[in-house]
């Protein structure tokens, strides 16, 4: 759908949680081939699997269900054995790299949950063929469907206790929570894993927003189910496919908050500090300006911008980080020229890279953990992912 008319969108609304499987169903009831998904995820060096598919309803609403059919005992596997599963296919760039990260993203929270090095994680979930497939599956979709931006709206999550590879595990489970840091979310009264860390790993991925669904012109919608009837509520994933709004004009712009508070008394190391844990957490931007405070004192504007659905959480990490005794905030509009996002392979490692009508930028952190990790100058890995990218 991605074109020169517009800005191609997915938006998800996840009020019954998310899963691997309900993403790739409400892709595939968009449109996305399933047969060339298949096709594409047949280049993967592994067998012994099947996706059934079919229509079924949930809550009178009809949707796509989708199940992975295994037939061999491969449960688990190391992160080193999915990166050379995904790295050795035949998958287009994108997908590959969308894919890689992923899976890095789910093995850094492992590693973390474990105490661990990423290296040394094995997956069990995440890692049999299933969740391999819902992953990578999901990224074909995405490319398939020529989606330029995805977002999404808070993610629900059920309650009580899960049963899982490790044991009687907290619901959500421990992996789910820690991937929804910096995500809107909130809590239904369900004894159902509503969100699972599959789920919530590939809207951390490929999601760069989330709220209400954006301003939109509607091109189809979809829903894939989840694997429960659940009798509260549709259990299921709505996907809503459509071309951005136009913006330029003044009162035709994007709705962002932005949050201020003036200090005085905070050191340099604390506001660097901030500034990054802000942006980690998903502010569009956040940055520090000098002033002359209160009683002539030397002090600091820490100002972030970010999406108003967000805008309780980055209130609460500036209390929390600068020990202010005031913030403050108005609604403000922004127009963010239109760009998409291509990943492209350097030294067999993912980099992101932001194309936009006049210009071409890679990723500096993604750019960053490739130089660290080839011994390449960081100006050649930079030079070679924007020289890759304008060449596709």
């Amino acid at each position: 759908m991605s074109g020169d008319n517009g800005t191609s969108a997915v938006w998800f609304h996840c009020f019954a949680g998310i899963s691997g499987d309900m993403m790739l169903g409400s892709l595939v009831d968009l449109g996305a081939d399933l047969d060339r998904i298949v096709s594409m995820l047949d280049t993967l060096p592994f067998s012994g699997w099947e996706i059934q598919s079919g229509r079924v309803m949930r809550g009178g609403i009809s949707s796509i269900g989708l199940t992975v059919e295994v037939h061999d005992d491969a449960t688990a596997r190391s992160y080193a054995d999915i990166v050379e599963l995904v790295t050795n296919s035949d998958l287009p760039t994108g997908v590959i790299g969308r894919s890689l990260a992923c899976f890095e993203l789910l093995a850094g929270v492992e590693a973390a949950l474990h105490g661990v090095e990423p290296g040394q994680v094995h997956l069990h979930e995440v890692g049999g063929h299933d969740a391999i497939i819902d992953i990578v599956g999901t990224m074909a979709a995405v490319e398939l469907l020529g989606v330029d931006v995805v977002y999404a709206s808070p993610v629900a999550v059920g309650t009580g206790e899960l049963q899982t590879a490790h044991g009687i595990l907290p619901n959500p489970a421990p992996a789910a929570v820690r991937l929804l840091e910096g995500i809107p979310s909130y809590g239904r009264s369900l004894p159902y894993e509503l969100a699972t860390p599959t789920g919530v790993a590939l809207l951390r991925t490929l999601a760069t927003a989330y709220g209400p669904m954006p301003a939109m012109k509607v091109a189809a919608s979809g829903y894939g189910a989840g694997s429960n009837d659940i009798a509260e509520i549709p259990n299921l994933v709505q996907a809503v496919l459509g071309e951005l709004a136009a913006t330029g004009g003044a009162g035709s712009g994007q709705e962002a908050m932005l949050i201020e508070t003036n200090v005085d008394d905070v050191t340099g190391e604390a506001l660097a500090w901030t500034v990054a844990s802000l942006l980690d957490a998903g502010a569009y931007d956040a940055w520090i300006g000098p002033v002359i405070a209160k009683k002539g004192r030397p002090g600091f504007v820490l100002s972030v911008l970010c999406d108003p659905a967000r805008a309780e959480g980055m209130r609460e990490m500036v209390r929390r980080e600068t020990g202010t005794l005031g913030i403050r905030g108005v609604i403000v509009e922004r127009w963010p020229s239109a760009r998409t996002e291509e990943v492209v392979m350097v030294e067999g490692l993912p980099v992101r890279v932001k194309m936009a009508d006049f210009r071409v930028k890679a990723e500096q952190s993604d750019a960053a953990r490739v130089a660290s990790q080839s011994g390449m100058a960081l100006r050649e890995v930079i030079s070679r992912a924007e020289r890759l990218a304008s060449e596709d």
